[in-house]
């Protein structure tokens, strides 16, 4: 979905070996359209990326570039399979920097742990080194707390980086929509308007498809063909969507077209 006036696009990159593999499947996607969607936003955009260290710098020099807002899910670990902090900081030209706020909170979680434990806690112990390095930012990035277990997130310009739990990403994913784009909320008025059609051909549609978008600009005509839907059969989805005065004037228009061409076609 493009960008509406200075109002930024919206994007995901989702990333791991295991979710390009079928090992684990992607919640992601689906939650963060339900996260925008409660805030009047839409995603423009998503990828899916496996642990291609080269590949995800492109990626993330691509994304810092664009002005978009990208939301990356996953590989902000300290294991080896983890790619994303580093590439993010290739991908800037800076170096990784342990975060000062990020080295406090890292140190209260194991603080915490070694109580759960009943055991001294020492931070010169190598498992406890290791987990400062989730704690190493690319220069000059913010942090974004972590409410399950301390453990933070980074954001770089309009770039933020999640882990891949879905217990953790989306609560942190919240947050940063409601303090960095608070301001964004609810300014993008979209409406979607479709009906079911059938015995028709999406090439014997297509004149009036185009015939919508020209008579509505900034309309968005879509068209979604089924073949073997459980309840409805074969059938065409037709439907417009943009601003919802429009649509509605457009989704009224093609109705009526569609009921002079003698086309069968009903509301969901």
């Amino acid at each position: 979905m493009p960008a509406q006036d200075d109002l930024p696009a919206f994007g995901a990159l989702i990333i791991g070996d295991e979710i390009l593999s079928g090992r684990r499947a992607d919640k992601h996607l689906a939650k963060l359209i339900e996260l925008l969607g409660e805030r009047g936003l839409a995603l423009s955009w998503a990828r899916y990326l496996g642990d291609d260290p080269a590949r995800i710098t492109r990626e993330l020099r691509e994304a810092f570039a664009s002005g978009d807002v990208v939301f990356s899910f996953g590989g902000i670990g300290a294991t080896p399979d983890d790619h994303t902090r580093q590439c993010a900081a290739a991908a800037l030209g800076v170096e990784l920097q342990l975060h000062p706020e990020a080295r406090v909170l890292i140190e209260q979680r194991q603080a915490e742990m070694a109580a759960e434990k009943g055991e001294p806690l020492d931070m010169q112990h190598p498992d406890n080194l290791r987990r400062l390095d989730m704690g190493r930012f690319p220069a000059g990035a913010r942090i974004i707390p972590n409410p399950y277990n301390r453990i933070p997130g980074f954001s770089v310009a309009r770039v933020h980086f999640v882990p891949g739990f879905p217990v953790m990403a989306w609560p942190m994913v919240a947050s940063v929509l409601d303090t960095e784009y608070a301001a964004l909320r609810g300014r993008r008025a979209w409406l979607e308007r479709a009906l079911l059609v059938f015995g028709s051909m999406e090439a014997t549609l297509t004149p009036l498809m185009e015939a919508v978008q020209a008579r509505y600009p900034g309309v968005a005509v879509f068209s979604l063909p089924s073949v073997d839907h459980p309840q409805h059969g074969r059938h065409i989805e037709l439907g417009v969507k943009g601003e919802p005065a429009a649509t509605e004037a457009a989704f009224a228009w093609m109705r009526s077209e569609l009921e002079a061409m003698g086309v069968s076609a009903r509301t969901e």
